[in-house]
């Protein structure tokens, strides 16, 4: 109790240090303000209340459905060629805490999330007469080890788990599979600062792509412990040899493959603790052999004086990233859209934000769509999914992973309220979606 006492009162302090945190800021040239210090940085979590009878709410002209809950904290999900959901369910190691501000950071971080147990399994969903209510759901894998990004080449299914690369043989239509996973690669999984590790393929199927997270906020547990870290992998699909493919990413969450041009992107998480506006988490195309910034500075050449030694040849070289997504927006999900989605959204990539712990003001909490024109981000981002938070501030859900279904549905992974949703434009006869 006393702990407890302590850290709602360290809490209530830290919501009291920082001013108004006015607008996120969002889009190619954001506005970064000057970065802010203080002994501790403002922490505030909404707190889970569910949905009730309540649904997210979605554009005019599309509907939203709940396909599964009661899940075991779902954060990404794959369509299968014959329609098939694999949802992918667990939670990771947490680090241990380097500083009492560690600690107290983990509190008011855990009073947000799920108090469900993670699944450390693959679902799978299924719509058997294509209706949109996936009537089936059978465990298709389990015993694995905080599972993550999910990915498929021909008719193998890989999984990207905490500490290793795994695949799976697929059959179509196949509800369970046949046997363990074959280990591809392990990966980076010691301390695991950030464990999640994304997982895309290339679209000839030779490589795959895995996000590995640093180990630290900005290097505060010594720049030893950030070896392979902080990066994107190119991982061989035959031989399971890797070797750093772009660096510089503080936490690549989610990884995708451009439709047209076959281009790398990436939804990545960057600093805390220079303030509620810095540095906006971001979109972008991800370039081979390019540096992206991480410890040294961020967007670009800004500077972060608390790292050092600094590297001002590191800095010159930072690549810029295409879209700002806002800070602490907490960034977990990318999908890149198709005309099914309808005329609006056929261009464009959907991006599911978990939400902040540490902005007075939430920024996040819901789904964005970023239009795209030529292979690049084009206009003004548009919130799609939105109502995770209720008018009191209170979280029902926190969306993770987004996958669009070639047919025409974007699926939204709530690893808050165990809940995965299926938006979709709506037919003739369906009901209106839910307004707030």
């Amino acid at each position: 109790m006393m702990r407890t006492a302590l850290l709602l009162g360290a809490a209530l302090v830290m919501s009291a240090c920082d001013g108004d945190p006015g607008p996120v800021e969002r889009g190619a040239n954001p506005n970064l303000p000057q970065p802010q210090s203080s002994l501790l940085p403002e922490m505030t979590i909404p707190r889970p209340v569910g949905w009730g009878n309540e649904r997210p709410t979605v554009p005019q002209g599309y509907t939203i459905q709940a396909i599964a809950t009661d899940l075991r904290v779902p954060r990404q999900t794959l369509v299968l060629p014959n329609g098939d959901i694999l949802v992918a369910e667990g939670r990771g190691a947490s680090a241990p805490a380097l500083r009492v501000k560690d600690i107290i950071a983990g509190f008011i971080k855990g009073l947000g999330r799920s108090q469900v147990e993670g699944g450390n399994r693959l679902t799978l969903l299924r719509d058997a007469d294509g209706d949109g209510s996936y009537e089936m759901r059978r465990v298709f894998a389990e015993n694995l080890n905080a599972p993550y990004g999910l990915a498929m080449i021909g008719n193998v299914i890989y999984v990207a788990n905490q500490d290793a690369l795994v695949r799976f043989d697929y059959t179509d239509g196949q509800t369970e599979a046949s046997g363990p996973p074959t280990t591809v690669a392990a990966l980076p999984s010691a301390i695991n600062h950030h464990w999640t590790k994304a997982l895309t393929a290339s679209t000839d199927g030779r490589f795959l792509y895995v996000g590995i997270g640093s180990n630290s906020n900005i290097t505060e547990r010594g720049m030893e412990a950030e070896v392979d870290r902080a990066l994107v992998w190119q991982v061989d699909v035959q031989t399971g040899a890797h070797r750093p493919y772009a660096t510089g990413l503080r936490n690549p969450t989610a990884l995708a493959i451009h439709p047209a041009s076959g281009e790398l992107w990436a939804a990545v998480n960057e600093r805390d603790e220079i303030g509620p506006n810095l540095v906006p988490d971001y979109l972008t195309s991800v370039r081979e052999g390019g540096f992206y910034g991480w410890p040294y500075s961020y967007w670009g050449g800004n500077i972060d004086p608390r790292v050092r030694p600094q590297n001002p040849e590191r800095v010159a070289s930072a690549i810029q990233p295409d879209f700002a997504l806002g800070a602490h927006v907490a960034a977990l999900g990318l999908s890149f859209s198709t005309p099914a989605m309808g005329a609006q959204f056929a261009e464009g990539a959907f991006v599911g934000e978990h939400g902040s712990w540490n902005r007075r003001v939430p920024s996040g909490y819901k789904v964005i769509f970023v239009p795209f024109r030529d292979g690049r981000p084009a206009g003004e981002a548009l919130d799609i999914v939105t109502g995770f938070l209720d008018n009191q501030g209170n979280a029902r859900g926190r969306p993770v992973g987004v996958t669009v279904d070639p047919r025409g549905a974007l699926i939204v992974a709530d690893d808050l309220s165990n809940t995965v949703w299926r938006v979709a434009p709506a037919q003739p006869g369906a009901p209106p979606a839910n307004r707030q």
